[in-house]
């Protein structure tokens, strides 16, 4: 559950500063993604826990009604829902703070009944325990279902041991996090391109698609290097960043299923991430198709 505050600036160290307005919304990485890609056109199950709490049966209740399949999502006894408590000033910026409660409880036993299933890919993110995260790569990658990972938030997970990964997708920091590097060694196209080229062969993922936030988004294919670069982002009027990335992900990941094509795909992403900036939360901001087709024909 996302804490969304809204204030005129961040506070400086130990002020205290009025706010002017709070909101609850239905958030979470996981949560975010699954329902920008049943928004993007995709059929979406979903595996994860949320607390036994209100926020829990709230998050619940928003994932069905997003038509999202939620068989294997558990309510854990003892955690509480995961929580984060998001800043957002006026220019549309944030600071996000996470607590992962129940994520952090997921265990490889909840994997067992949906990897009886088929399915077309799997999306994972970084806010579930490493073990789970290496595990479903496993399994998925024995059942040869393509990996997307959202690489966030920054953790230290070994990339080398995740098999069977199609995209991985971090954004700058976490790129630069993953390498061991600070943020400003990633600036231009060629430090992009140097550090996509090691993730690709530190992990043996093909594709590496690097967020740059209002900057578009650095494109690497292993099999076509010299192809790399950047790809400009849609300019609009910033409301609220929370979701943006994960909006882009999950419908890059869509349309790359549907077409095989990562520019065409994460031209698709980017659209969905703009839409979702301009609007405030998370869940809440996330594109239906058909309103990322028409933003899309505006401006191609």
């Amino acid at each position: 559950m996302d804490l969304v505050l809204q204030l005129a600036r961040m506070p400086l160290k130990g002020e205290s500063l009025l706010g002017s307005r709070y909101s609850y919304v239905a958030g979470g990485k996981g949560a975010n993604q699954a329902v920008a890609a049943g928004r993007a056109g995709a059929e979406v199950t979903f595996v994860g826990r949320v607390g036994s709490d209100t926020h829990g049966q709230k998050l619940q209740a928003g994932l069905e009604e997003a038509g999202i399949d939620t068989r294997y999502l558990r309510h854990d006894p003892e955690a509480p829902s995961g929580l984060a408590v998001i800043p957002v000033e006026e220019d549309g910026e944030n600071r996000i703070i996470v607590y992962p409660g129940a994520n952090m409880e997921i265990e490889k036993s909840d994997l067992d009944t949906p990897f009886r299933e088929s399915f077309d890919a799997v999306m994972l993110n970084f806010e579930i325990p490493e073990s789970i995260i290496r595990e479903t790569c496993r399994r998925a990658s024995e059942a040869e279902i393509p990996v997307v990972i959202d690489a966030g938030p920054p953790r230290e997970v070994d990339m080398s041991d995740l098999p069977g990964i199609e995209i991985l997708s971090p954004n700058k920091a976490e790129a630069a996090h993953l390498l061991g590097e600070e943020p400003e060694a990633l600036e231009g196209e060629k430090a992009l391109s140097q550090a996509a080229k090691k993730l690709s062969e530190k992990n043996g993922a093909p594709k590496i698609v690097i967020k740059l936030g209002s900057s578009g988004a650095f494109v690497f294919e292993a099999a076509f290097p010299d192809r790399a670069a950047v790809m400009p982002a849609f300019s609009v009027e910033t409301i609220d960043g929370t979701a943006a990335g994960d909006a882009f992900t999950s419908a890059m990941a869509v349309r790359y299923l549907e077409t095989g094509d990562l520019a065409e795909a994460v031209e698709f992403g980017a659209a969905a991430g703009a839409i979702a900036a301009t609007k405030l939360g998370a869940q809440p901001s996330l594109a239906e198709r058909s309103e990322i087709e028409a933003f899309l024909a505006t401006f191609l």
